[in-house]
């Protein structure tokens, strides 16, 4: 328990204004997206790294634990304060400190929002391609944190193969500068790829920089409703063999398409088994051209009906399927579990039928869409978290889904995290050597143990 002292030290810190402990506001930084509250007993929303080093000072000496917290998106628990202690929330570190055209970097604090960013990017002819589901309101520290993805990563790669530098706040208060504003940068060890994906357990980020890269001319989605989910997996080996290199490579499964449907009433085909999108960027002639190469391709592959997006305003149309699969779920149970596993794209399809396999053994209403073209499948488990037989079946699911996911060569998760949720599931991917590694890495980096305790690995 935090003692008054303590409490009115923090409180003197941030001030009276972005201090917080009454339990009602405390409710609000209790959970994220996943299924795991945990209540903080102080929320604490710093405005600088000078403060957050201050915070941790007091948190180091009295070894309270810290939870970092962004926007609340994460679909692991990986921003719920198992273990009381403070939530430090960032969203009052919001500002985008510099943007250089010339040298091609941004430098950020970590609450800015993720498409707030690329807006701003977009006026000047600049781009930074990750693209979470979150995007609208997950902020980039949060994205640096979980190694954030997204449609986009099949041509453009995720987080990490932008960051170039980060300001972190150790456990013990003591501020650290890694990479820099250079594309180049090769001295000493790789400390800013260790923090980023290392999920909020080895520092608080307070400052990054990544690097931009020109916005392309044009784009084009297509969208190819397909009687055969076997065929619409085959056209995604196909695109590569062809030459293509699209932007983002989607399927959604038919429970998903008619989910949508029912919600959105977009005119999506009902009978289709699988629905997949493929969007290419580039030279306006290039784009043209690569279009009408998917074009017959789709259709040589067995697609029924191909649509071609002639505007940004019908690509966007075409992609406000994918982006409400979720929110048109979770309309139809209490609790909606965004899962995630990777696999090799060859093992696609099969792993979508183990999904479906797994679905009806446990009787449970689970929809899938795919990142199809690096084989990151997110299945979508419907249930009621109060529901405590069901839940054990949930469980099991979920389980017996990694478990499948390694069995073809895959991995636990793509994007979203262990958090929590996985946590348990790691010893089965990485071996014994690998864990021990892993937390000899965060003792180093926090031995006292207090920042996002029990999050990716526990440590007694």
């Amino acid at each position: 328990m935090l003692s008054q002292a303590v409490k009115d030290e923090l409180k003197n810190i941030v001030g009276g204004g972005r201090y917080f402990d009454n339990p009602e506001d405390l409710l609000l930084y209790s959970y994220d997206a996943f299924m795991v509250p945990g209540l903080p007993e102080a929320a604490l929303l710093p405005v600088s790294t000078e403060e957050v080093s201050r915070i941790m000072k007091v948190a180091s000496r009295e070894r309270i634990a810290v939870t970092a917290r962004g926007a609340g998106t994460n679909l692991a628990g990986g921003s719920v304060p198992t273990r009381g202690g403070i939530a430090l929330v960032f969203t009052k570190m919001n500002r985008i400190l510099e943007i250089s055209k010339e040298n091609r970097i941004a430098v950020l604090q970590p609450g800015v929002i993720n498409m707030e960013f690329q807006k701003e990017l977009t006026k000047q002819g600049l781009y930074y391609p990750p693209d979470p589901g979150s995007m609208a309101v997950s902020t980039i520290g949060g994205n640096v944190a979980e190694n954030a993805g997204g449609p986009r990563a099949v041509k453009y790669g995720v987080t990490r193969d932008y960051l170039l530098g980060l300001e972190v706040v150790l456990a013990s208060g003591e501020i650290l500068r890694t990479g820099g504003k250079t594309l180049k940068n090769v001295t000493g060890y790789n400390l800013t790829q260790l923090f980023c994906g290392s999920e909020g357990t080895l520092g608080l980020i307070t400052e990054i920089t990544v690097k931009l890269i020109p916005l392309p001319e044009t784009k084009r989605t297509l969208q190819a409703a397909y009687q055969n989910l076997g065929d619409a997996g085959r056209t995604v080996s196909k695109v590569f063999e062809i030459g293509i290199l699209p932007v983002a490579l989607e399927i959604m499964d038919k429970v998903s398409i008619n989910i949508v449907e029912d919600y959105m009433h977009l005119g999506l085909p009902r009978e289709a088994e699988a629905l997949l999108l493929i969007e290419v960027d580039g030279p306006e002639a290039a784009v043209a051209g690569q279009s009408e190469r998917l074009t017959q391709l789709c259709r040589e592959m067995g697609a029924h009906e191909v649509n071609v997006a002639r505007t940004l305003a019908e690509n966007d149309e075409i992609w406000k399927a994918r982006r409400s699969v979720y929110g048109a779920g979770a309309r139809l149970r209490p609790t909606a579990i965004a899962e995630d596993c990777t696999v090799p794209v060859g093992n696609l399809v099969a792993m979508f039928q183990e999904v479906s396999r797994i679905a009806e053994k446990y009787q449970l209403p689970i929809p899938i869409v795919a990142h199809a073209g690096d084989g990151n499948l997110h299945p979508m488990i419907l249930t009621d978290s109060s529901d405590a037989e069901e839940m054990k079946r949930v469980v099991q699911a979920m389980d017996e889904i990694s478990i499948k996911a390694l069995e073809l060569g895959g991995t636990l998760t793509g994007e979203h995290g262990i958090g929590i949720a996985k946590r348990e599931m790691m010893p089965f991917e990485l071996g014994e050597a690998a864990m021990e590694i892993t937390r000899n890495i965060k003792k180093v980096f926090d031995p006292l143990h207090i920042v996002n305790p029990d999050k990716v690995v526990r440590i007694v």
